[in-house]
């Protein structure tokens, strides 16, 4: 009270009433903002979490789909220039010689995000070895998976055949042993197509990860690859994984139900939907 007299001594314009009321206006607000910051502090850790992640997950969900927006607008510019079209066509129709267009979509992996179209359809060669990487690289991928999966379908070829074989296997053959083999068989299918499931996740950035970085043993350095996945964030990667396998069923599915005309509209997109992954993939990497 005293400071409020000294103020309205000193200062005879400034009455005892509005120092008084706007001192109490200040220690109302910094009661109320007291009362805030409390709140805040005492509120469910869980119920932060979960609005945390829905955030991030609402994060997630516009990148992706900005992602694929971009992706779907570059992948239309396809059809401004008619004649890369049709080439691009005839040579997916052609075995091996449709690795070309792989090394295309290839091409538009390592431009983008940078490139704004698609780039011109010239240096075939290069193009074909792009492919071709791209197709041994696959197939490294899924060598173990598939060693894995024949391995038990070959156990279970054989507890058929000393299940009911010719007699003298029968006689050499406990009937345990052909169950061994059978659930031997089954168990070798169920690991080789859990670990195919974990390679294909890993390949789409290890085909990424060996085009940018122009080097085909930078797809197989998992622990890069992984690091990269890792600063995209699983989530986005995961789901973007499974958003481009909807859409490629999608399109396949709608095209294979038409008749007749189907497998030439089949065709005419196919150029289109390899360039719209690997921009998609592209911009994913680059983020």
């Amino acid at each position: 009270m005293n400071r409020h007299l000294c103020l309205s001594r000193h200062y005879p314009s400034i009455s005892v009433h509005r120092v008084l009321t706007t001192d109490h206006k200040i220690t109302d607000s910094a009661d109320k903002l007291d009362r805030v910051r409390k709140a805040s502090s005492e509120r469910d850790p869980l119920l932060i979490y979960l609005e945390s992640v829905i955030h991030r997950e609402g994060n997630v969900a516009l990148d992706l789909s900005n992602n694929l927006s971009n992706s779907f607008e570059y992948a239309k510019k396809l059809f401004s220039d008619f004649g890369r079209l049709v080439i691009l066509i005839i040579l997916d129709l052609i075995p091996l010689v449709n690795w070309i267009v792989v090394g295309y979509a290839a091409r538009v992996l390592r431009e983008s995000p940078g490139a704004e179209a698609p780039p011109k359809l010239e240096k075939y060669g290069e193009l074909f070895v792009d492919g071709a990487k791209i197709f041994v690289a696959s197939i490294i991928y899924m060598l173990i998976p598939l060693i894995l999966i024949g391995a038990g379908v070959g156990s279970f070829i054989t507890a058929a055949v000393l299940e009911g074989g010719p007699d003298f296997m029968l006689r050499q053959f406990a009937p345990s042993q052909a169950l061994l083999f059978g659930g031997t068989g089954l168990v070798l299918v169920l690991v080789g197509v859990v670990v195919a499931f974990v390679m294909l996740i890993v390949l789409a950035g290890g085909i990424a990860h060996m085009l940018k970085t122009g080097h085909f043993s930078k797809a197989f350095a998992f622990g890069e690859i992984l690091g990269k996945i890792g600063k995209i964030g699983w989530g986005k990667y995961l789901a973007w994984i499974v958003l481009v396998a909807i859409i490629a069923a999608i399109v396949g599915g709608i095209t294979g139900a038409i008749p007749y005309v189907g497998w030439i509209i089949s065709a005419i997109i196919g150029p289109a939907l390899i360039v719209f992954i690997f921009r998609s993939l592209g911009l994913l990497y680059s983020e």
